[in-house]
C-alpha cells in the first residue's frame, strides 16, 4: 500500500498564474533596483517548502494548499468568516474527530494577486511571499492564533522564518509603526 502524499498544491484554474507583472513590481528604494521575480512558484517548489515548513512547525497530517484568486479568496472569507473582503490567507483546521485512516491537517487557501502585491510591496519575490504565508497558515492550522494569543504566534512566527529562511513575517508587517504623515508647513 502506497502513502498518500503529505502535501498537495492546487492550482485555481481561474487564477491567471503570471499575469503582466505591474511597474510597481520593481522596487524603487534605488535607482539600480532590479525588477522582483513576481512569477508563480511551480507546485514543487512549494509543496517542497510546504514539507520543510510542516516539519518546522511540528505539524502532522495531509496539508493541500489552495493557489487561487481575490475572488474566490473574498467569497471563502465571507462564507467561512464572515468577512466579506479580500485576504491573503485563510486557514482551514481538520476536525480531529473525522474518520480515516490518515491524518489530515487541514487546508489553506491564498490569493495569488494578493501576494503578487504584499510581495511588489515589501520588495522580494512572488515565490518569498507564498512561503510566508504558507508557514502563517501552518501555525494557524496548529492551533495558534494572533489575535488571541499574547504574542506567542509571533515569536513563534519570528523564530520559524529564521529557520526556514524567510523575511519579515505578516504578524510583524501589521505590528510594525507606519511613519508619521509629513505635514507641509506654510
Amino acid at each position: 500500500m502506497v502513502a498518500a502524499p503529505r502535501t498537495m498544491i492546487l492550482l485555481d484554474p481561474d487564477l491567471d498564474p503570471d499575469p503582466t507583472p505591474p511597474l510597481k513590481a520593481v522596487k524603487r528604494s534605488s535607482a539600480l533596483a532590479k525588477p522582483v521575480d513576481q512569477r508563480l512558484p511551480s507546485a514543487r517548489t512549494l509543496a517542497r517548502f510546504l514539507t520543510e515548513a510542516q516539519a518546522a512547525v511540528r505539524l502532522r497530517g495531509q496539508v493541500s494548499v489552495l493557489l487561487t484568486s481575490d475572488a474566490m479568496i473574498r467569497s471563502l472569507n465571507r462564507r467561512f468568516r464572515g468577512k466579506n473582503k479580500v485576504t491573503d490567507v485563510l486557514s482551514f483546521p481538520a476536525d480531529a474527530a473525522a474518520p480515516g485512516p490518515e491524518k489530515i491537517a487541514g487546508d489553506l487557501a491564498i490569493s495569488v494577486p494578493t501576494a503578487r502585491r504584499q510581495a511588489a510591496k515589501q520588495g522580494h519575490s512572488l515565490s518569498i511571499e507564498i512561503k510566508v504565508l504558507i508557514l502563517h497558515g501552518l501555525l494557524h492550522l496548529a492551533g495558534h492564533d494572533h489575535e488571541a494569543d499574547s504574542g506567542e504566534m509571533a515569536r513563534r512566527e519570528r523564530l520559524l522564518r529564521a529557520r526556514v529562511g524567510l523575511p519579515q513575517g505578516l504578524i510583524e508587517r501589521s505590528a510594525t509603526p507606519k511613519p508619521a504623515a509629513k505635514v507641509r508647513r506654510r
